[in-house]
């Protein structure tokens, strides 16, 4: 461990001081007070660069989530009963407090705080003895806060994956290097696994952990020695007898899994493969020149070794991480910060297919590793201290401007997502949620647009023509909104559908064909509740005072959290009171 080697140093250099005042000059002064500043600076210029999206909506993936469905049971155990429990639990009580996007923003980013003072901590123990300031850990530290590729995984709400598991191994990882002998002792065994399993309760990914230790183990402790992980037996033998429920867990995840996992169809592991040996060098050109970012990535696929160039790819990776390999003892940092990016990437981004292929988000915890090759090379930059710092600042300031344009679009969901789609033009979910999100607006003939591409682009699903149908519903075209409604009752017939068809022939008054579209509804599903709230709603506006109370009962039996059909119950007993 670094640690080792300055304990080594110091035992070498002791001595009698020549005298009082040299010994006086050689007391080490405390600078927790600059840190304590420099913490504070960080806190204020991280939350101005991502304030324009702490009021941004929830999008994409966060419209799935229990903290943006209504209907989703409040109590606790509905929430942390999947796969991901810390993950669910922390926005189960970011919901007790309010179920506005602000607060969910503001914990993203306190949590993104958190890791970016880890990451200053971990990068200067990984510097010692070579450098014991603070220059380039801080660097460091600044720019895995302030780089715009990070915007993903803070300003969206379901990024939070990311950081949050980080934050888990990031402190189990300042544990272990923070130890206070070379051997880990079962006091910090047991934290470090603890850590280890609630990172993995957030998120799968976190499970490479074990494999970065053993890595740090062999260049650090003494250095290239496999000696320091047989003196750590107290940490990897529990973590190597739990290896095999770990691997059950993850197992099951990549089975039953929906957008991830060997179940993916017409997506292979190889074809997988061969498109990351491509991806890897548009993450590294994403951190080293983050232009042209992208929420929802159109990135085509190789199908095979020799398509798209996959096998050059494949060649350069493995070129890399030879050199990295060959030269480890005469650049140890950055050979260590490369193998390190490789680990941290591989859960993402080698043979576990993931229906995308490409997302901005895998990279907020592996940038470590790049940043530690950066750090490497500014050691052998031979430059004034002061114009070093000065050069770095604007590095930093650079990338805090192009995090702040950012975070710009991440304000406005319509913003978002029109730039995905300028940029993305041939994938159909993009258009899909941009006419969704103009529909949310009321621009609903730019909705229509949408969908209409959409539907060029991929055969239409059940979601994509009841939303259609609704978006033409709004611009007053019954009978196009009816088509498209009919369309999707033909694709899946469900009760939902059958209710949005009565919707329609409801507002126009049209009785007997909105009753008939409930009847139908309620064979497909006698218990959805929103068929008798519409019925209910039906038999008030034709003085059926007592079927409309009998309606909005059952719906309040079948869902008793629907309050419009509480609301509504409530008038027509008033009304029916005030008629006796």
């Amino acid at each position: 461990m670094p640690e080792a080697r300055v304990k080594n140093r110091k035992g070498a250099a002791k001595g009698k001081p020549r005298g009082p005042e040299k010994a006086a000059a050689r007391k080490p002064v405390s600078r927790w007070w600059i840190y304590t500043a420099a913490a504070a600076v960080a806190v204020y210029l991280v939350f101005q660069v991502y304030a324009p999206a702490l009021d941004g909506p929830f999008v994409f993936d966060d419209t799935f989530l229990p903290y943006h469905t209504p209907e989703f049971p409040s109590e606790l155990g509905a929430w942390i009963q999947g796969v991901r429990p810390l993950l669910m639990f922390s926005y189960w009580v970011n919901y007790q407090v309010s179920q506005a996007p602000f607060g969910f923003h503001a914990t993203n980013i306190l949590i993104h705080l958190l890791n970016g003072f880890l990451v200053f901590f971990i990068v200067r123990k990984l510097l010692q003895p070579n450098s014991s300031g603070w220059l380039l850990p801080g660097f460091a530290a600044a720019v895995f806060l302030f780089h715009p590729i990070q915007t993903e995984s803070v300003s969206y709400v379901a990024g939070r994956s990311e950081s949050l598991s980080a934050l888990f191994l990031l402190a189990a990882f300042a544990v272990f290097l923070y130890r206070r002998s070379p051997a880990v002792s079962w006091r910090i065994s047991i934290a470090v696994l603890l850590l280890f399993g609630a990172a993995a309760a957030t998120k799968e990914h976190t499970l490479v952990l074990p494999a970065v230790l053993l890595l740090t183990d062999y260049y650090w402790n003494p250095g290239f020695s496999f000696s320091g992980i047989r003196q750590n037996w107290r940490l990897y033998v529990p973590i190597a007898l739990g290896g095999a429920g770990g691997l059950a867990f993850l197992a099951r995840i990549l089975t039953h899994s929906a957008s991830a996992g060997f179940g993916l169809k017409d997506f292979t592991w190889y074809q997988y493969f061969f498109t990351q040996c491509r991806a890897f060098f548009l993450y590294l050109r994403l951190l080293v020149f983050p232009a042209g970012q992208n929420m929802d990535w159109e990135y085509p696929i190789s199908q095979n070794i020799l398509d798209r160039g996959a096998i050059f790819g494949l060649a350069a990776i493995l070129l890399l991480a030879g050199a990295a390999i060959y030269y480890r003892r005469r650049y140890p940092l950055a050979s260590y910060g490369f193998l390190l990016y490789l680990l941290l990437m591989a859960p993402t981004s080698s043979f576990v297919p993931i229906a995308d292929p490409v997302a901005e988000r895998r990279l907020y915890l592996p940038m470590i590793g790049i940043l530690l090759v950066a750090i490497a090379a500014l050691q052998r930059v031979r430059l004034d201290r002061r114009k070093l710092a000065a050069a770095l600042g604007v590095i930093v300031l650079v990338l805090s401007i192009a995090t702040y344009r950012r975070n710009e679009l991440w304000a406005s969901d319509i913003a978002l997502w029109e730039d995905t789609a300028r940029k993305s033009p041939g994938k159909q979910r993009v258009h899909f949620h941009l006419a969704h999100t103009y529909d949310s607006h009321g621009q609903c003939r730019d909705a229509l647009t949408q969908y209409a591409e959409a539907a060029r682009l991929e055969q239409p699903d059940y979601a994509l023509l009841v939303d259609w149908g609704l978006a033409y519903d709004c611009v007053d075209d019954p009978d196009a909104a009816l088509a498209k409604l009919r369309e999707a009752a033909a694709l899946a017939p469900r009760a939902h559908v059958y209710t949005q068809i009565a919707m329609v022939y409801a507002k126009r008054s049209q009785w007997p064909e909105a009753l008939e579209a409930l009847a139908q509804a309620e064979k497909l599903d006698s218990n959805y509740d929103m068929i008798y709230d519409n019925r209910g709603g039906i038999r008030a506006h034709t003085n059926d005072l007592a079927g409309a109370a009998a309606d909005y009962r059952h719906a309040l039996e079948l869902k008793p959290s629907n309050e419009h059909a509480r609301h509504m119950l409530e008038i027509v007993e008033r009304q029916m009171n005030s008629g006796r």
